[in-house]
């Protein structure tokens, strides 16, 4: 067991293991007593452990991962610092050539380590992977968090290969093609350690959500792909510490996508497309307001506070990650909009109905 510390550990390419599985937990006792037997269970390739860090949990968690699963290493963080900065206290203590961050609330299927490893085996450039990600409620279909394979449109709002906007597609092995794509989802992707830890992990200030995207989207920056690998596929939940009816998720939603645009996007885009999104982020604040969801319009108007509140900052990241970037533009995102495109489709907008693959 590890007690987790501010010390900055670092490593050489001696590696203790070749992957690392690690479960950031926080106050989930229930949570990893129904998914975690599937990890155990699952998880036969070579090389391969399974961590969990846990992240300030008040519940009886620790006690029942020591009860139940005491040759499982933990990692113990004083507080709850969100998913961003929870991951990365925890890597700081991981010696592994591939980390593989898994949700909680991920029930996985027999070998569905072995095809991502095999993946970043063979293909130095990609820098990280994805399964294909289905819902643990339907299993018949896509999940919200990833499903085959993210992308974004040219105003910044995620999509997937089997998700737009809320509309989930049965799965019909219509997606089942490895495939290049803009983000991998943080309920489950696999990331050379190494170059996690040169671009410094995850933004801290994101807290939770989309800093996945964020750090995908400087991935590219730094000239590797991204790839989704259908042959290996788990069943999420989604939800388990902040469901879509929380305004915090809202609040966050909308402050970070502000910060990952402010960040990456390139000087000639840079201003359009920020006053663009500022107008549309309006346009949601009002239908929330009209529909009297009074708590979520406060959270739009919050979220844009402490955007222009950290405009100083965030601009000077883009310069730091504009300087060093190696693509003169970033690949695999949809140049129009997937709102208007949604809102003007006639039927059940599908992926396959904007991208031909």
């Amino acid at each position: 067991m590890n007690t987790e510390n501010n010390n900055n550990n670092t490593h050489s390419d001696n590696f203790e293991t070749e992957v690392a599985v690690v479960i950031l937990n926080w106050n989930g006792r229930k949570i990893l007593e129904e998914f975690l037997p599937s990890v155990v269970k699952n998880t036969t390739c070579k090389n391969a452990k399974i961590i969990i860090a846990d992240n300030g949990s008040t519940d009886d968690s620790l006690e029942f991962l020591s009860q139940k699963y005491p040759d499982l290493e933990q990692i113990i963080i004083d507080k709850n610092y969100g998913f961003a900065e929870g991951y990365n206290r925890a890597l700081k203590h991981v010696n592994a050539k591939y980390f593989v961050l898994l949700n909680s609330d991920v029930e996985v299927t027999e070998n569905w380590l072995e095809p991502l490893v095999s993946h970043l085996d063979a293909n130095d450039n990609v820098a990280a992977c994805m399964p294909k990600i289905l819902s643990y409620r339907q299993k018949t279909h896509f999940e919200y968090a990833g499903a085959a394979g993210g992308f974004i449109d040219k105003y910044g709002y995620p999509f997937c290969r089997g998700r737009i906007l809320n509309n989930l597609e049965a799965d019909e092995n219509q997606y089942n093609s490895p495939i290049a794509v803009f983000w991998t989802t943080g309920a489950c992707m696999i990331i050379r350690s190494k170059i996690y830890k040169e671009l410094n992990g995850f933004d801290e200030t994101f807290f939770a959500h989309m800093e996945e995207i964020d750090l995908c989207w400087r991935i590219q920056h730094a000239g590797y792909e991204l790839v989704c690998i259908p042959q290996s596929q788990v069943f999420h939940l989604g939800g388990g510490t902040l469901n879509a009816d929380n305004p915090k998720k809202t609040y966050l939603n909308f402050r970070n996508n502000l910060f990952m645009l402010v960040k990456n996007l390139p000087e000639k885009k840079f201003k359009r497309t920020i006053l663009i999104r500022l107008f549309l982020d309006s346009l949601s604040a009002a239908i929330f307001l009209i529909s009297f969801k009074f708590a979520h319009f406060a959270a739009v108007i919050k979220a844009h506070f402490h955007f222009y509140k950290s405009i100083k900052k965030l601009n000077k990241k883009r310069k730091d990650i504009l300087a060093t970037s190696k693509v003169a533009d970033v690949p695999n995102i949809y140049k129009k909009s997937i709102v208007l495109k949604f809102f003007k489709s006639k039927k059940k907008l599908k992926f396959s109905d904007i991208i031909k693959l």
